[in-house]
């Protein structure tokens, strides 16, 4: 809304100004007054999100979510914190039962670690890989497929083979 109404006060402000400079000289052009500050341009950004109320509704965008799947580790977009109740999102390492914490190749929940063994498929926001397991001193392989939704706010995990769960998961992305 601030970013609306700001073109129409700098338009208000530059009518009232009535045109001409109160000071002249090396000095004048040494300071920036308000008003100039104000006018600088905005990013081009500003003015698309502007025009396009949803987008702003989509999550912010950085390096690391842009970036595209390798077909080797797991995708930028699906890496940082997750969990299935999201008071485990604030709970202290140890009581966050339901956390799950990704890395370019790890996968860490609370009393086991999964390694990504191969990627079998990729993109940006979906990778079906395999991953070596550990945790209370047994090993096991198991499939994954992760997979972003509702705008990356939203992880579903569904596990394949011997010992997977029934359905799918949804996790909800800590902050």
């Amino acid at each position: 809304m601030i970013r609306k109404m700001l073109p129409t006060t700098l338009l208000l402000l530059a009518a009232c100004s009535g045109g001409k400079d109160e000071e002249s000289g090396p000095e004048a052009s040494a300071t920036i007054g308000p008003l100039q500050k104000a006018e600088r341009p905005a990013p081009a950004e500003t003015a698309v999100d502007a025009d396009l109320p949803e987008k702003a509704k989509q999550p912010v965008e950085t390096p690391e979510t842009k970036a595209p799947a390798d077909g080797k580790t797991i995708p930028p977009a699906i890496r940082g914190r997750w969990a299935l109740k999201v008071a485990d999102c604030k709970a202290r390492k140890g009581t966050d039962l339901t956390a799950l914490t990704i890395d370019a190749a790890n996968l860490r929940f609370y009393e086991s670690h999964g390694e990504l063994a191969r990627v079998r498929e990729s993109d940006s926001g979906r990778v079906v890989a395999d991953y070596r397991f550990s945790g209370e001193g047994i090993e096991w392989d198991r499939r994954m497929q992760l997979e972003l939704a509702d705008g990356g706010k939203t992880l579903v995990r569904r596990d394949e083979g011997d010992g997977a769960a029934a359905g799918p998961m949804r996790y909800t992305r800590c902050t």
